[in-house]
């Protein structure tokens, strides 16, 4: 079976995350949808009732936006309403008599520059594999030269069916771009894989995929989540690392382009597609594989929370618990961020600074001591943000001053931060 997220292909391009309209950097983005023509394919699934926003989106970044729907998907949310909000009328019917020489699957392939298709569903995507003609939606996936894009929206169990994931497999071999799916709570009540990214999301994809790659050539290697150092054959130190800051970097990093190598800690997140994964437990090993993989790298972000000490002498064994207070010894571990930024010549050099007090004060001594290029500083200490959280904000220090990334999602954060890095390193 196809990890969730696992590259299939090299060259498809996949994005998580949307710009935060506050934030001030200069994009390459700007308007780079408009007098783009995107035909918007609505799949039977209840994320359709998400397609109208998703319209508006696509319109208010300057794109002309035609809709045409499954049979089913009319029984989610009307043609009507997707007229009123696209400006155009919505086809249907693969034999429409109001179309130049009734073939309007002819007419809508041959306008569009990008065929975007969300929501996705299990059904289409295997009628799309199997290169069925039997209504207008698949047809026109034959007849247009213009890019597909497809954005999964379906059951979690039926999207980690291997039939289902070796649909996505194949279309993905073909040059078909995947647009997510998201995890998260469903519909159908269940938690999981399958979730069709919002309208957000999938408009900020379309405005990467005709933007020229931010990270175009550029190597990057991370690492994320925590590192485990073990006591004994059971027990470890750790910390709340959830590995989400660093993954969502990794993901947003090969959407813009770059070659992306990611060693993690154990973490339970599935691997953003385009992304080399390295998994290891101890900071040792941790950094042994960034000392591995660190030669003709460009960029590199220490986005793990690495254990400092570990336990000088692991025991061979459980330790019995005995006393009412037992001593562990434990020595320091190699400190990776210092040693990659120490290098000659070294890559652009990123750390992580996760504080509970003083933030400013201990990102700037962290920069200035261990030679940093640049240090993203988060407060952890703060509810709902930073270790095991979706959402974060970042203070981000250079020799040059501050920039402040407000709180939001990672993916989107994750975005942020990467445009800042492109624009400070060139």
């Amino acid at each position: 079976m196809v990890e969730l997220f696992q590259p299939v292909t090299t060259t498809h391009r996949m994005l998580y995350g949307m710009f935060s309209a506050n934030y001030s950097t200069k994009s390459n983005l700007a308007m780079s949808l408009m007098h783009k023509k995107i035909l918007l394919g609505i799949g039977g699934g209840i994320a359709a009732y998400k397609s109208a926003d998703l319209v508006r989106r696509l319109k208010e970044r300057g794109a002309e936006v035609r809709v045409v729907m499954s049979a089913s998907a009319t029984q989610f949310i009307t043609p009507l309403t997707l007229q009123a909000v696209s400006g155009n009328p919505v086809a249907t019917d693969l034999l429409d008599p109001t179309a130049e020489a009734g073939m309007g699957h002819i007419e809508l392939a041959r306008w569009a520059d990008l065929y975007i298709i969300a929501p996705a569903t299990a059904n289409l995507l295997a009628r799309f594999r199997a290169g069925m003609a039997d209504e207008l939606i698949t047809t026109i996936a034959l007849a247009t030269s213009a890019p597909l894009a497809v954005c999964p929206a379906m059951n979690q169990q039926m999207y980690q069916h291997p039939a289902t994931q070796d649909n996505l497999s194949i279309l993905a071999d073909r040059g078909i771009t995947l647009w997510g799916p998201g995890v998260g709570s469903q519909a159908c009540g269940e938690i999981g894989p399958g979730r069709m990214l919002e309208p957000l999301e999938i408009a900020t994809l379309a405005e990467h995929f005709f933007a020229a790659p931010l990270l175009q050539g550029q190597k990057i290697l991370l690492t994320a989540g925590p590192t485990r150092e073990a006591i004994d054959p059971v027990r470890y130190i750790s910390n709340h690392s959830s590995g989400k800051m660093g993954f969502a970097l990794a993901s947003a990093a090969a959407s813009m382009g770059a070659t992306v190598t990611l060693v993690s800690g154990p973490v339970t997140l599935p691997t953003p597609t385009g992304v080399q994964r390295i998994d290891v437990e101890s900071a040792q090993q941790m950094f042994d594989a960034v000392m591995a993989h660190l030669p003709e790298q460009q960029i590199f972000i220490g986005c793990a929370a690495v254990a400092d000490y570990r336990a000088a002498t692991p025991a061979a064994s459980k330790i019995k618990k005995s006393q009412d207070t037992m001593q562990l010894q434990l020595v320091r571990n190699p400190d990776i961020l210092a040693t990659v930024a120490a290098q000659t010549p070294k890559p652009f050099t990123v750390g992580f600074a996760a504080e509970t007090h003083d933030l400013e004060q201990y990102a700037l001594d962290k920069l200035q001591r261990k030679h940093l290029d640049m240090i993203a500083a988060n407060d952890v200490s703060v509810a709902g943000l930073g270790f095991n959280a979706d959402d974060n904000a970042l203070k981000v220090f250079t020799k040059d001053g501050c920039h402040e990334l407000p709180a939001t999602d990672k993916l989107s954060l994750a975005n942020q931060l990467l445009t800042l890095i492109a624009n400070y390193k060139n």
